[in-house]
């Protein structure tokens, strides 16, 4: 039973997600903010399949035990893409308000993208192990933590120095998804229960992409001769 309903949830949030990104990459009509949004999305569905949809197959056959090396290639992906989806959402804050210079907050940002994906990189990590070190689990989401802390920042501020309504939820979203995803990172292993927070940080995620596409669809209807 928790094969099938993890599934089809898993597939409802990979379609979901992909489906908004393909179409905001259809109907940005030359905004950029719309653009990155769509290229975002779409990343975000195509990283996270190479881990859920190993997943999916291991819960319908024969379990996760018999699929360790899978399951952990596929979570070093989405490792790498999930570090992506944040330096594109930097950027649509960025097109959204018309920010130029602010050099130093993109530097800061692509090198904790960077030190992140560096840190991905170590094969102290034992990505494919079945016991993976929890201290390597700790060290790589210490800089990804500090990506979110500055997309939470800088959206919050926009948003209310400009009244941005479809907008005022983002940083929101992405707090939301940091909360049910940090106690899984430390708690995942010893408390298997703890993984069900991947549900709703999964759901905070396709809000973050919602809100984008929801704004798009406004302006589009806006503009409209």
């Amino acid at each position: 039973m928790q094969g099938i309903i993890e599934t089809a949830f898993d597939a409802i949030y990979l379609v979901t997600v992909t489906v908004l990104g393909i179409l905001m990459l259809r109907n940005h009509r030359g905004r950029r903010q719309y653009l990155l949004s769509g290229i975002m999305a779409v990343t975000l569905g195509a990283g996270d399949a190479f881990h859920l949809v190993p997943r999916a197959y291991a819960l319908l056959t024969d379990g996760l035990a018999n699929h360790t090396a899978a399951l952990g290639t596929g979570k070093f992906i989405t490792s790498i893409t999930m570090t992506l989806f944040y330096l594109l959402l930097y950027h649509v804050w960025r097109a959204r308000y018309h920010v130029q210079g602010r050099h130093r907050e993109t530097a800061v940002l692509y090198a904790l993208a960077a030190l992140r994906i560096g840190l991905c990189l170590f094969p102290q990590n034992a990505w494919t192990s079945a016991a993976p070190p929890l201290n390597w689990g700790i060290y790589r989401n210490i800089p990804f933590a500090g990506m979110g802390v500055m997309v939470i920042l800088l959206f919050y501020y926009s948003a209310r120095a400009h009244n941005d309504r479809p907008f005022r939820h983002m940083w929101l979203t992405i707090v939301l998804s940091f909360a049910f995803y940090i106690p899984v990172v430390l708690f995942g292993d010893s408390v298997p229960l703890v993984g069900i927070l991947m549900i709703p940080k999964t759901m905070a995620y396709v809000w973050t992409v919602l809100i984008c596409y929801l704004a798009m669809r406004k302006d589009n209807k806006e503009i409209q001769p």
